[in-house]
Parts: structure tokens; C-alpha cells; sequence
């Protein structure tokens, strides 16, 4: 086995984790239509998702299974949740033997309620699978700023082994043996960026943000403990640091999509004008679920559900968080 990377999924995270591990060892970058692999081999740039930004001429990128599989020692799947499933069931009978499966997609499964790693014990059960998260911008990624993220699996020694694989320059990373727990905070922080979002574009200051932020900690807290997590992972990188930027980082999407809501543009129409995939809308109504299957009280995730699907206002929203019973902190 090299020291082979494969990243599937050629979005702007796929592409910026790619393009800064290339120079460093061999990767391959796989896209799943053949003519977007073969706009990126020849252009250099992925002009959709990270325009402006170099592809460097070590990275092969390919739309060949096989190939981009055959010498991985590693996978990192960046593909949204929700098509995780049907991706690596497609890639299974490509999949090298003992390379692990590094999960690079935040959010629950609709349907299943499942969280990625469950996702993957059904579709790869014979292979070691860790979780990549933290807050992260691609863009900023891919232009070599300094960042910092967690690297979560249960075997010890398959975390050293990827943290010495994915040691990119100015990006830092920690390991965690909280697997649950990074990628509860991965898919919750996505709703809350929506209700943060909505603060903002309702103009109701940065005391209320902040507010809000704070709460969805305790939240998040909450549900990692509940399903067996660490509680201390909510204030870490996955956590804290990720609501932080997904909250507030003008490149959210999900934090714009709470703004545009705040300001009572129509879901439909801010959804029918992106390009990539807002997960906080699929997420909200699924970790409710989830929550419901431990009796966990979310209260912003509640709320944003409701706003998604119609059930409630913005000022609805807001109202409901703030007529809360009073409690503890």
C-alpha cells in the first residue's frame, strides 16, 4: 500500500482538501460525471465552486472508479450526506483493501437518521472509518490559510496513522476519539447557522446572535451526551468552533439562507438560485428525529424546522426561543 490519497467528490471541499494534498503525496481527485472530471483535468480551476483558486498539475482528477481507488492507502469522502450512501455502495467493488474511509460531509441522513459513520457500516463493514470536521472554509483552504480541524476515530493508532497521512502545511489537526460527537456538531451546526442567520437578517443585533450561539452550544451538548458522546466535544473545534464560523462567516450558506429568510425572502426561490448544497435544510427535520429517539429538548433546531417547512414565521421563530420558560443555565 502507498501513501496514495483518493478524494471522492469534486465540490469545493473535495477539490480544496485535493489541491493542498497533492503537493505533498499522490492523489487523485474523483468526480462522478466524466465531463466535469475532464473540465478540471484540463482547466486547472473549478470555476463552479472555487473559482479564481489553481488546481496544481500533480493532482490527477478522474471520473474512473478504478483508478482513482487502486492505489489509495486513504478515502476521504467529500460528498454530500445525503448521497453518501449511493456513492460508496457504487465504489464498494473499487475499494482497496485496509484503506480507511475518512468522512468529510456533515448532516443526517433523511430517511435513516443515520449519521455518516452509521451510513458507512452498512454500505463499506469491512472498512476502518474516521471523521474530518472542524471550521473550515474551502476557499480559505485551498489558499493555504491557517486553519485547524479534528480527525475522530475510535482506534488511536488509525487516527496517528491519518493525522500523519493528512498533514497538510498551516493545517492543524487534533485528534478525537468522539466519533458520535464531531458529527452530531457537524450536522447541528448547520441548523443553527440558520437561526443565527435569521437574527442577523431580521436586524435584532449581536447581542441576540450571540445569544443564540451560546444556547446552541448548550444544545448541542445536550445531544452528544444523550447519544453517548463526550459533552466537552460541543465546545471543541467540531463544536464551538465550527458554530462560530458557520454563524457568522459571510461564506455560509447556511447562515445567508437564515438571512435571506430573516429579510422574508421564500425558501424556494433563495434554494432555486445556489449552486452547492445548503445541508441545515435537510438536517433540521432529521435531527429532530434523532433527538426524539433520546427525548432531547432542541429548542433552535425545533424552531428552525418549523420555519423550513411553513409551520412558522421568522418573527415566529424568534418569539418562540425567547417566551421560553425560565431555567438554569
Amino acid at each position: 500500500m502507498t501513501d496514495a490519497i483518493a478524494v471522492i467528490g469534486a465540490g469545493a471541499w473535495g477539490t480544496a482538501l485535493a489541491a493542498r494534498l497533492a503537493p505533498i503525496r499522490p492523489t487523485v481527485l474523483w468526480a462522478r460525471a466524466p465531463q466535469r472530471a475532464a473540465e478540471l483535468q484540463v482547466a486547472r480551476e473549478n470555476t463552479r465552486y472555487l473559482p479564481g483558486h489553481a488546481i496544481p498539475d500533480s493532482l490527477t482528477v478522474t471520473a474512473d472508479a478504478g483508478a482513482a481507488l487502486r492505489h489509495a492507502s486513504a478515502v476521504l469522502l467529500a460528498v454530500p450526506t445525503q448521497a453518501l450512501r449511493s456513492i460508496t455502495a457504487a465504489l464498494r467493488p473499487y475499494w482497496p483493501d485496509a484503506a480507511p474511509a475518512v468522512i468529510c460531509a456533515k448532516g443526517i441522513e433523511r430517511e435513516t437518521l443515520h449519521l455518516p459513520s452509521e451510513i458507512l457500516a452498512q454500505t463499506l463493514p469491512a472498512s476502518a472509518v474516521a471523521a474530518l470536521s472542524g471550521p473550515n472554509f474551502a476557499h480559505e483552504l485551498i489558499a493555504g490559510l491557517p486553519a485547524a480541524g479534528v480527525l475522530a476515530a475510535g482506534d488511536e493508532a488509525l487516527r496517528a496513522h491519518l493525522a500523519a497521512l493528512l498533514a497538510i502545511p498551516r493545517f492543524r489537526l487534533y485528534g478525537s476519539a468522539d466519533i458520535v460527537g464531531v458529527q452530531l456538531g457537524g450536522a447541528a451546526k448547520n441548523v443553527i447557522a440558520i437561526a443565527a442567520g435569521v437574527v442577523e437578517g431580521m436586524g435584532l443585533g449581536e447581542n441576540a446572535r450571540a445569544a443564540l450561539i451560546t444556547r446552541g452550544v448548550a444544545e448541542l451538548a445536550r445531544l452528544v451526551a444523550a447519544e453517548g458522546g463526550r459533552p466537552e466535544t460541543a465546545a471543541g473545534l467540531s463544536g464551538l468552533g465550527d458554530l462560530i464560523l458557520t454563524c457568522t462567516g459571510a461564506a455560509s450558506r447556511n447562515h445567508s439562507l437564515g438571512i435571506a429568510l430573516g429579510r422574508g425572502e421564500a425558501l424556494a426561490d433563495v434554494l432555486a438560485a445556489r449552486v452547492g448544497v445548503t445541508e441545515g435544510v435537510h438536517t433540521a427535520p432529521a435531527l429532530l428525529s434523532r433527538a426524539a429517539r433520546t427525548g432531547t429538548e432542541l429548542p433552535i433546531a425545533e424552531a428552525v424546522a418549523a420555519l423550513l417547512d411553513g409551520r412558522a414565521s421568522p418573527a415566529m421563530l424568534v418569539e418562540a426561543l425567547l417566551s421560553r420558560s425560565l431555567k438554569e443555565e
